[in-house]
Formats: C-alpha cells, sequence, structure tokens
C-alpha cells in the first residue's frame, strides 16, 4: 500500500479515533498521542490492512485498546464521555442554557453508567455506529450489546425523568 493510498483511508476515520481517544483520556495531548501511535501501528501493518472486513473497526479496536493501556497504566479509574459536537445557533439565549444544563445532566448520568455501557451508549447513540459494528469494536455479541445499551438507555431515561419532575439526580 503506497503512502497516498494510507492516507486516503485513514483520512476517512481519523477524526473518530480521535474522539473515541479523547472520550477516554479526556485530555486533547494524550488524545493526538494515541492517534499518532494507532495511524503508525496500522502503517506498520500497511501490508495486511487491506485484508480486512473493516480497517475503520480495526482502527477503532486498537484506539480503544491503546486508551485501556494508558488508563492502565496511569491507574486512572476516571474515564470521561463526552459529547462536544452540540451546537445550535439558531435557538434563544433561554433555549441554549436549558440545552447546555441538559447536556451537563446527561454527561453526568451517563458518567454513573458502567464502563462498558458508557462505551456502548458512546459509540452507537453518540458516534452512531451499528450495532454490529459496535459488538466487533468492543469484542461482544450483539445481543450482548443491544442489551447493554437498552439498560443504559432506560437508566439515563429514568434519572432524566426524576430530575426533570422532581429537581433531583
Amino acid at each position: 500500500m503506497k503512502e497516498e493510498v494510507f492516507l486516503k483511508l485513514t483520512n476517512s476515520f481519523s477524526d473518530k479515533l480521535y474522539r473515541v481517544a479523547k472520550r477516554l483520556l479526556i485530555s486533547n495531548e494524550e488524545a493526538e498521542d494515541a492517534l499518532q501511535e494507532v495511524l503508525l501501528k496500522l502503517w506498520k501493518r500497511k501490508k495486511t490492512i487491506v485484508k480486512y472486513k473493516s480497517p475503520e473497526a480495526l482502527a477503532i479496536t486498537m484506539t480503544k485498546n491503546y486508551c485501556y493501556d494508558k488508563l492502565k497504566a496511569k491507574s486512572s479509574g476516571n474515564v470521561k464521555i463526552e459529547h462536544a459536537n452540540y451546537t445550535d445557533e439558531h435557538t434563544s439565549l433561554q433555549h441554549q442554557i436549558e440545552a447546555k444544563n441538559s447536556m451537563e445532566w446527561v454527561h453526568k448520568i451517563i458518567n454513573t453508567l458502567p464502563e462498558q455501557q458508557r462505551l456502548v451508549i458512546q459509540l452507537r447513540d453518540i458516534e452512531q455506529f451499528d450495532t454490529s459494528e459496535v459488538a466487533a469494536m468492543l469484542t461482544m455479541n450483539e445481543n450482548a450489546v443491544r442489551v447493554a445499551l437498552s439498560r443504559g438507555r432506560k437508566v439515563l431515561r429514568e434519572e432524566l425523568i426524576k430530575k426533570q419532575n422532581y429537581g433531583i439526580v
């Protein structure tokens, strides 16, 4: 595989790799380092990369595993998932504040979920991967992904209803 072909292939999903790394490692610098490490590993495997059905899924799995290794090395138990792509410029100030507060509550609730449910929600609902792709990335059964997604969404829904009805979470 030539450099041009490799760059074209990896540029199509490098943003997703960065977002996954950022969600897991929190730091911009660490996420950039993770992206570079994964791209370097992919470059070293450039001859075999075309054999994979989905090089993107391979790259995301590599990113996830690299980030887990970094977190284990730092013995850090704080994995944070964020969704920073939400902006709506055509709403009133009140709606913007309400949306920001709602997103903050969603983040807080997601952070209380078990790690597996957090990752499934991140990949399925925020990154919008198919259930089969999420299963492949997390090396899970598709039914287990559906169950984790359902349970995570249920907790989110119940906690948001409590917050909206009673002001507590």
